[in-house]
């Protein structure tokens, strides 16, 4: 049994370490405001906190990622982590990064917790005071 583990959880990591640095292309569909999904790779913006979509600024937030997208080919940079069954990664569309625009217009807020703060001073007043952080984020 313990062998079996062993095994597991070293084809586990190599999983992870065989998408560190990978990039992935294609057309995205969105699932929410900082989800989407690119070649078939449901893929979690890193460092982007976006509302859940049972709230009203978690539907703009998905209406606002699917405007950014649409029509667009997405790159993304996946870092070889992941969130329950997601690839966590840096989405670009139109050469812009997703996450910037996403939190630039209000839509979300940054993830210091996993962006290292890179998009925090990004963020709008309005976005601060209206949007609620993740626990997880701060």
């Amino acid at each position: 049994m313990r062998s079996i583990l062993t095994t597991f959880f070293a084809l586990f990591a190599a999983a992870n370490l065989a998408t560190a640095g990978q990039t992935i292309e294609g057309k995205a569909r969105v699932i929410d405001g900082d989800k989407i999904v690119v070649s078939g790779v449901k893929v979690r913006l890193n460092g982007v906190d976006a509302m859940e979509l049972g709230t009203e600024a978690g539907q703009q937030a998905k209406a606002a990622m699917s405007k950014i997208v649409h029509r667009q080919t997405v790159t993304c940079e996946l870092n070889g982590e992941r969130s329950y069954d997601r690839m966590i990664g840096i989405c670009y569309a139109n050469g812009n990064d997703v996450a910037v625009v996403l939190i630039a217009n209000g839509y979300a807020l940054d993830c210091a917790r996993y962006s290292g703060g890179r998009y925090r001073n990004l963020e709008t007043t309005e976005a601060r005071s209206r949007l609620k952080q993740a626990g997880y984020c701060r």
